[in-house]
């Protein structure tokens, strides 16, 4: 099987379409509320610093497994050891990252509704009026179904096509067209009057703010960032090349994604100071507050404003299916070589199964509110259940598993590419990996859960 598995052809579309798969709608908004929230430049350190102690050891981790077993995830974590039991985690990771494309889905939908609605111009109006519009359109029975259905068919699309011809052709295409369109917002929004306060409030840093947690905020955004327990690294890797340099592909890609984060803080906050607004998280930033935003910083040029808006969610849409097509690779990969079915047809059952998940995650957000498990409307669920439960597990077996059961000559191979690549980095990376990784990742555990 793994000599007519597909390959990324180049090194450009290992990095593009890997750091794609972490760069998603969390880097839009959550990394620059969290960073002006908790110090500025100062969290941005602290975050550097997670990166590096647990982000790039984790995502290298991830790396070995995928490459050195070369199948999909469940077979990959199963012939390192040749014990079954540790295939449970594959599985795990497949499971979970099924999950999150459903609800992903949903979010990413929206998106798509209103980089049609900038398109028509239908987001003119006055604050209640955008209050409204989404209230009425993510409770609608319909259309939010419609548009997260659409989106993870257009994923399909691409997966279906495969490695060379989908993947990595879609991530230097998609990639590129999102930094133009971030680093365009960008400047506009910092051209703005009074933008300067919006940078300062991102980047000058507030050394006083910094506590115990905000470094648990920073190791939670460096695990989350970097899809780290989704096996989507796991899965890519698999398709690597026996010359990719693992630790050096990890650190860049670590920092493209926390590149993207920093500017897509420059985009949000310089608008959002120019017109006295202190940018929110979570969704009522990009779909109430952001609309609001463009209309009133650009109102003396309303067709520059629209043509911003349209830019942002266009690059939202991006951002979102460049993660999204990863997770979908997932599923499409095991049902391929696990049930040896054709590719096309594999794609075809994840891509029904997620659009299940969408359909019944959508309802719950309003127009079903009943639907509801355990006292959380079902996106919500899936969302708490992947992201307290799923992920931090994934990655913290993943952690034990390379640095205490696979043997050390093995990991010692991936690492150097069977001795080609000095191996100086090597024992400061093993123990990270058995002792800093799974101690920040419980603790990432324990934070989600508001213990600590």
């Amino acid at each position: 099987m793994a000599t007519q598995r597909g390959h990324f052809a180049t090194k450009l579309g290992i990095i593009l379409a890997t750091a794609g798969s972490a760069v998603g709608l969390g880097n839009i908004w959550r990394f620059p509320y969290m960073t002006g929230h908790n110090g500025g430049a100062a969290f941005i350190l602290v975050y550097f610093v997670c990166i590096f102690m647990l982000g790039v050891p984790g995502m290298i981790s991830e790396f070995i497994v995928g490459r050195r077993g070369a199948s999909n995830a469940a077979r990959a974590y199963g012939q390192l050891t040749g014990s079954k039991w540790w295939k449970l985690v594959g599985y795990l990771g497949i499971l979970t990252s099924t999950i999150i494309l459903g609800f992903y889905a949903v979010v990413a939908g929206w998106c798509m509704q209103y980089l049609f609605a900038s398109l028509m111009g239908s987001l003119n109006g006055d604050a209640d009026y955008v209050v409204n519009y989404f209230r009425e359109f993510s409770s609608h029975p319909l259309k939010p179904c419609l548009w997260a259905i659409a989106f993870i068919l257009l994923t399909h699309l691409v997966v279906v096509r495969g490695v060379r011809n989908g993947i990595e052709r879609a991530s230097k295409v998609l990639m590129p067209i999102l930094l133009v369109l971030l680093l365009i917002i960008v400047v506009a929004s910092c051209l703005l009057p009074g933008a300067y306060k919006g940078i300062e409030f991102l980047l000058w840093p507030d050394f006083s703010k910094l506590s115990g947690s905000v470094f648990l905020e920073a190791l939670g955004q460096a695990f989350f960032s970097l899809s780290l327990g989704t096996a989507c690294l796991c899965t890519y890797a698999s398709y690597f090349t026996r010359q990719t340099n693992l630790a050096r592909s990890a650190v860049q890609i670590a920092l493209l994604d926390t590149m993207i984060a920093i500017l897509a803080g420059l985009m949000i906050f310089p608008a959002a100071f120019s017109v006295g607004i202190t940018p929110d998280a979570g969704p009522s930033l990009i779909f109430i507050t952001l609309p609001n935003v463009f209309q009133q910083a650009f109102s003396a040029m309303p067709l520059a404003g629209q043509l911003i808006s349209i830019m942002f969610y266009a690059l939202l849409v991006f951002a979102a299916l460049t993660s999204t097509i990863s997770m979908h690779e997932i599923g499409t990969a095991f049902f391929h070589e696990e049930l040896e079915a054709p590719r096309q047809r594999s794609a075809w059952v994840l891509t029904i199964v997620c659009s299940i998940i969408a359909v019944f995650c959508s309802l719950s957000m309003g127009a079903c509110p009943s639907l509801r498990l355990l006292g959380l409307d079902i996106l919500n669920f899936c969302d708490q259940l992947t992201a307290h439960y799923m992920l931090p597990l994934g990655a913290f077996l993943t952690c034990l598993l390379v640095g205490w059961f696979v043997p050390r000559q093995i990991v010692y191979d991936e690492f150097t590419n069977n001795g080609s690549l000095r191996g100086t980095l090597f024992k400061a990376y093993l123990f990270a990996v058995r002792y800093i990784c799974p101690l920040f990742i419980f603790m990432v555990f324990l934070h989600q859960l508001g213990i600590i």
